[in-house]
């Protein structure tokens, strides 16, 4: 028997820690992959289904290789249960003596300067902003890595932290009077020594970008990197790989500015009438777009009145803001750092105003309160695939989903992958058991105004018979909010009694935990809920998607991706659109059984899956679920549920 049978075996270490602990194949050929990988420095991408326990299969083999290894997540949730939990459990299985650290990106540590000038100063959001700030200082003072999320008593989204916090904007660097006590320095610092960091895939490629631009790394080299919830990476990759400025960040450098200047430089009246000159100009130029959230083309922007006038006095004025600070930058490290500041954002404005690059899209993002200037790479394969010819180590790439029918072609030409191993494991739940997808008759083309009536009219008898117990997953916004009003209509006529939840009600987490306690809730959700959600047991029986997944055609990203891979002679929609909108889709589906006990109904309400040539490949790529038409075969299903 090999050492990690032995490992995983019935009688083996892991099961002697862990309260019904059961050998599970798909494990331990996941772990035997790895291991080789690993031994042989290769480039491994793979999917395993829910329940595979792949957390597990990728941990030991990493911690018994005796190399560097570097985790890196989708989520922080994901990212504090490996730090706190999964590798410790390992650890001491294995009785291997690592050390390990966890890093996060730096608006997740309290910055002592920046708190202490909040204190000072005093200019908050809101009352709760104020009454937090006495909790955080106690917080600081006992805490030895000030992450916020050790603090429990302050919300993770509460404002106070944007002032408590730096960003590599604001950090002062050495030039700080707190360098010393820093605890992002120390964190750093904790990463470089230790065997195995657990990042976050916005602080991976953070790091590969400061690398990139010949500034010392984050993060130390390594062995081995293993990236788990990889389906991410790709949205990932090309925000870091693009560039982007927004009116937020030049909001907060006159924020910053003021700030400065009333403490250090207050004689010099120029500064604070030449920061509301920069603010005003920026609220301005947000409020061309009425729209609260929409992407648009420089190009469709650009058409629009006072767009060329609005930008170019945003310009102006930075302009004229970043000459006084240069003027004044030697009075204060502060102010220096605002100066700094301000050509970078310069360099930006110019780089995204300057001649198109062929290999790039510019698109602007309208947000309630801000804009984003954004250019984006066409394709991430190239620069990606520049990270796997340094040093010689291995790469792990793992998700349950990332394959479409078990063909990872899609997503190894998005990662510039081609050349690297791939294997699949299928989940050991038994779906054919457990879980029916079901299709009903009668829907509507999902382009027709009436789509989302008819989809809760279909939904309706499934969630009377299912007893609630339910995530409607919608696809956008609208439809979300739609479906919540004429579901909260047709409960109260029925005279149902299922509690309603909606996404953004609360945050993610508070959600959840509702729906969980009550049991017998229904909840309405967009793409927040489609992944990283968890609900074991019989409180989720039943999810129900609104239409499959395609990104919108008028996405400005994704029609100049269409655009050159149909220019290359491919054929964009089966190649791009379809495998992309599986992936998601599947995402969502993974949310109905996490364990061995659920029993559930997805029920997916386009009828595109089944009219459509393509919508086979799409069935297919799910898990192997009973399927069925009738209705009367999913009230039977939950009629018979234990």
């Amino acid at each position: 028997m090999s050492d990690l049978a032995q490992i995983f075996s019935e009688s083996g270490p892991l099961a002697q820690r862990s309260e019904g602990y059961r050998l599970r194949p798909q494990q331990l050929e996941m772990a035997e992959a790895i291991a080789k990988a690993i031994e042989t420095n290769s480039v491994l991408v793979t999917e395993a289904g829910t329940g595979t326990g792949k957390t597990y299969a990728y941990l030991i083999p990493a911690l018994l290789s005796g190399g560097k290894v570097i985790v890196s997540t989708g989520t922080k949730t994901l990212q504090d249960q490996l730090f706190n939990r999964d590798i410790p459990t390992v650890r001491e299985a294995l009785k291997a003596p690592v050390s390990i650290a966890m890093l996060k990106g730096r608006a997740n540590y309290i910055c002592h300067y920046h708190l202490e000038r909040a204190r000072s100063e005093g200019r908050f959001f809101n009352r709760e902003d104020v009454k937090y700030l006495p909790l955080i200082e106690r917080y600081a003072k006992v805490s030895g890595d000030g992450d916020k999320s050790g603090l429990g008593s302050v919300p993770e989204d509460a404002g106070i932290w944007s002032f408590v916090t730096s960003s590599r904007d604001n950090c002062l660097g050495q030039d700080c009077a707190f360098h010393k006590e820093c605890f992002v320095l120390d964190a750093r610092k904790r990463a470089q020594a230790a065997d195995v960091v657990v990042v976050n895939h916005h602080l991976f490629f953070a790091d590969v970008m400061l690398r990139d631009e010949g500034v010392a790394e984050l993060l130390p080299a390594s062995n081995t990197v293993i990236f788990d919830e990889a389906h991410q990476l790709p949205d990932t990759a090309s925000l870091f790989f693009g560039d982007s400025l927004s009116t937020s960040q030049i909001l907060e450098l006159a924020h910053d500015t003021l700030g400065e200047a009333l403490t250090s430089a207050k004689d010099m009246t120029a500064l604070p009438d030449a920061t509301a000159a920069l603010e005003k100009a920026a609220r301005d130029f947000r409020l061309i777009f009425p729209q609260e959230s929409a992407r648009f083309t420089a190009q469709k922007a650009s058409a629009l009145p006072d767009f060329g006038v609005l930008i170019q006095a945003v310009r102006s004025r930075l302009d004229e803001l970043t000459a006084l600070l240069e003027s004044q930058a030697e009075r204060s490290e502060g102010l220096k750092n605002c100066w700094q500041r301000g050509i970078e954002l310069q360099q930006k404005m110019a780089l995204w105003q300057g001649e198109e690059r062929l290999d790039f899209v510019r698109w602007i993002e309208v947000f309630n309160q801000s804009l984003q200037l954004n250019a984006t790479p066409l394709s991430i394969a190239e620069i990606f695939g520049k990270q796997l010819t340094g040093q010689p180590r291995s790469w792990i790439f793992t998700s349950a989903t990332l394959a479409v029918k078990r063909d990872f072609s899609h997503y190894q030409s998005q990662m510039g992958l081609l050349d690297a191993q791939t294997a699949f494991w299928e989940s050991p739940f038994d779906y054919d058991k457990q879980a029916v997808l079901y299709a009903p008759k009668g829907l509507p083309n999902p382009n027709d105004s009436d789509y989302t009536g008819a989809v809760v009219q279909a939904a309706l008898p499934v969630i009377h018979a299912s007893g609630g117990r339910a995530f409607v997953l919608c696809t956008s916004l609208r439809a979300m909010r739609e479906a919540h009003e004429m579901l909260r209509a047709a409960f109260d006529q029925a005279g149902w009694e299922f509690p309603l939840l909606k996404q953004g009600e609360g945050s993610r987490t508070e959600l959840l935990e509702r729906f969980r306690k009550l049991g017998n809730a229904v909840l309405v959700a967009s793409q927040s809920f489609w992944e990283g959600v968890d609900v074991r047991g019989s409180a989720l029986s039943l999810v129900i998607i609104d239409k499959l997944p395609f990104s919108p055609p008028d996405d400005p990203v994704l029609a100049a991706r269409i655009e050159k891979i149909n220019r290359e002679g491919k054929n964009a929609f089966m190649e791009y659109q379809l495998p992309h909108a599986v992936i998601t889709l599947k995402q969502g589906a993974g949310r109905l059984i996490r364990d061995e006990t659920d029993r559930g109904v997805l029920m997916i309400c386009d009828p595109r899956m089944l009219t459509k040539s393509y919508g086979k490949r799409i069935w297919q790529s799910l898990p192997p679920m009973k399927r069925t038409r009738e209705l009367a075969e999913v009230v039977s299903f939950f009629s018979t549920q234990a």
